[in-house]
């Protein structure tokens, strides 16, 4: 394998979007409602090397749409080089619907009719790219066509010439060969002379091929698998890798055996399978980590069958495939998860290392207006209606944008409720910010939620990027039945949280109405970590340096992942936040302020009141915002 180059490998090759029907046992025909994943055999092979650690680049078209964007995004999101993902503003990008009826029975649509990336042209890449990569990957279908086959074989040639290795996923699918109906993407095989012959001419291009026992069929023009990859050895000198579903696979060198019962078999693990769509994507991803960093035929299957086993049991490809770490975690410990689908600690790493967003909060200053009671109370008191909460809201938002002119480098956020915000949420949803969103009902104790207790269903509706934020007024000397209330309230919103993807805020008040000192927050935070519950973030008050020190100890030792804490401001006067702020001087577990009241509580009654304009709402607010901004910009440098 080459070493002097700045790509581990280039995907060439279909990338899509695919469509995911959410019931499962569902005829297609019956299916209500579709998760959106990355799609594509390369896309899924460039993502999920990236996730592996590789650094892989795209080289494909998609259309000038939402889901061209959306399939570069994704690939941006995990650090693929997309330089050569070209926008086609002549075509669309490719679909595919799928479904899961059971384990044998996976219904699936292609929408690839002169779709977007079956257009890559030679005129997409030059030789230098090509030659910047260690391997060069190629999907079978993309020499389907006369205009794919020439590309194709141009990176190839560009391959040969720098001593760039070529690997051939064979990646069958007779629809995309135009032998079945179109709408017959299921059939995995359909013996035909010529697809035989065309994938014969190129065998002797690659030094990797690899494939299913059906993949090796058509490719050797053979059912009879020893025959069909004799033939194959007779084209290519090629280190050939045969999948054997369940069983695993192998690795051939050299000669073919007379027989299968010759094969050295790598096993995998068995799992339940729920899902064999992409699963070979997986493999493939899996087994280019150890073959271009030159690992043994042993631990490059090791990897690809763990990637495969657990991919099938997920739903999805793209998002099914293991980062790194979890993929290392699985193979340490893969004698002990029998059920990889329901292992706590498995599923726990890859929520944290691949489903969160790729934002690197580390100097948030979030301005909180997701205060209902407070504000409704509030218009009440100065005699106005309380829908005149919902404009202000859109005022604090323009208060806020005026304000992060000012701020410099530290990154920033809101906190704002559907109640009254929801026009603000809109406003600032796809803007690349820390946005919280609350759950709880406002002063409720024990800890109740808006609109009910399904709360799975009602994040089904919010944006992947909205956090979910529960404040629990909690005391960890509660009442026995209190405290298993509110304990049992926060694990089924954790647990939805998992199922849908969310990242949750927890937020920890003690109930005025009885004594506390600093241990009540320790005890609390350890407390949920016993129960199970590991929140993506923390909000608290602000705490004095030993309890900062306690609360580190106590995330680092439940959740090194924890994403940090935010230090909330209880309508505390500005020099008292001030010295919570430099309290938290020299705890990377703090990672900002999310304070409210402080900023636009003031303000806010002087316009509920007709006694402010906007122009001196927003004003007066970006005043108070810029202040604490101050006061945390200072705290940093303590």
């Amino acid at each position: 394998m080459p070493s002097d180059k700045n790509l581990d490998l280039i995907c060439l090759g279909r990338a899509a979007v695919d469509i995911y029907a959410e019931q499962i046992g569902s005829r297609l025909e019956d299916v209500s409602s579709f998760a959106k994943y990355l799609g594509g055999s390369s896309g899924n092979m460039a993502y999920g090397t990236a996730r592996l650690g590789l650094k892989s680049a795209m080289l494909t078209r998609v259309g000038n749409e939402h889901m061209g964007r959306f399939v570069k995004e994704e690939l941006d999101r995990v650090g693929v080089d997309t330089s050569h993902l070209i926008t086609d503003n002549e075509r669309l990008t490719g679909l595919v619907v799928l479904g899961i009826k059971d384990q044998d029975t996976f219904p699936l649509i292609f929408y690839r009719n002169d779709c977007a990336d079956m257009a890559v042209s030679e005129d997409d890449f030059d030789a230098d790219f090509i030659g910047s990569a260690k391997a060069l990957v190629i999907t079978g279908t993309h020499f389907s066509t006369e205009s794919t086959y020439a590309t194709s074989k141009k990176a190839i040639e560009y391959a040969k010439a720098a001593g760039t290795k070529c690997a051939l996923d064979i990646d069958y699918r007779p629809v995309l060969w135009g032998l079945t109906n179109p709408g017959d993407g299921e059939t995995r095989f359909i013996s035909n002379d010529e697809v035989s012959a065309h994938m014969q001419s190129i065998l002797g291009d690659f030094d990797l091929i690899v494939g299913t026992e059906e993949e090796v069929h058509i490719t050797g023009g053979s059912t009879d698998t020893i025959t069909a990859l004799k033939k194959i050895r007779e084209l290519s000198n090629a280190t050939i890798v045969l999948k054997l579903g369940a069983l695993g696979c192998t690795v051939l060198e050299g000669g073919i055996p007379e027989s299968e019962n010759d094969f050295e078999v790598f096993t995998g693990v068995r799992v339940d399978v729920l899902n064999v769509l992409g699963a070979g994507d997986a493999f493939m991803s899996g087994f280019l980590r150890g073959w271009i960093r030159e690992k043994s035929p042993e631990q490059c299957c090791a990897y690809a069958n763990a990637c495969g086993a657990l991919v099938v049991s997920r739903h999805g490809c793209a998002p099914a495939i293991p980062s790194a770490e979890e993929l290392d975690y699985y193979l340490e410990h893969a004698h002990e998860i029998a059920r990889p689908d329901l292992d706590t600690e498995l599923n726990h790493l890859h929520r944290v290392t691949t489903e969160r967003l790729p934002y690197d909060w580390q100097d948030l200053c979030i301005f909180a207006f997701d205060h209902r009671k407070q504000l409704f109370d509030m218009a009440k008191e100065e005699g106005v209606d309380p829908s005149r909460v919902k404009p202000l809201k859109r005022l604090l938002v323009k208060a806020l944008n005026v304000g992060i002119k000012e701020i410099g480098d530290s990154q920033y956020g809101v906190l704002i409720d559907d109640t009254y915000g929801q026009d603000a949420l809109n406003d600032v949803t796809g803007q690349n910010m820390w946005i919280g969103r609350p759950v709880e009902l406002p002063s409720s104790r024990p800890i109740e939620l808006e609109g009910g207790r399904s709360i799975g269903s009602r994040l089904k509706t919010w944006p992947k990027e909205h956090i979910v934020k529960c404040l629990v007024f909690y005391h960890n000397q509660d009442e026995a039945d209190l405290r298993a209330a509110q304990e049992r309230q926060v694990i089924e919103l954790y647990k939805a949280c998992c199922a849908s993807g969310h990242e949750l805020l927890l937020e920890l008040i003690p109930p005025r109405d009885k004594e506390f000192d600093d241990t009540v927050y320790t005890h609390s935070v350890q407390r949920f970590y016993n129960l199970g519950v590991r929140p993506d973030w923390w909000k608290l008050p602000p705490q004095t340096p030993s309890n900062w020190a306690e609360i580190t100890k106590i995330v680092d030792q439940f959740d090194s992942h924890c994403r940090g804490v935010v230090m909330l401001g209880l309508d505390a006067p500005m020099d008292e936040l001030q010295q919570g702020f430099n309290n938290s001087a020299g705890f990377d577990i703090v990672k900002g302020f999310a304070v409210g009241r402080s900023i636009f509580g003031a303000p806010s009654r002087e316009w509920l009141a007709g006694r402010y304009n906007d122009e001196q709402l927003i004003e007066a607010i970006v005043s108070n915002y810029l202040e604490l901004v101050s006061y945390w910009k200072k705290r940093q440098s303590a």
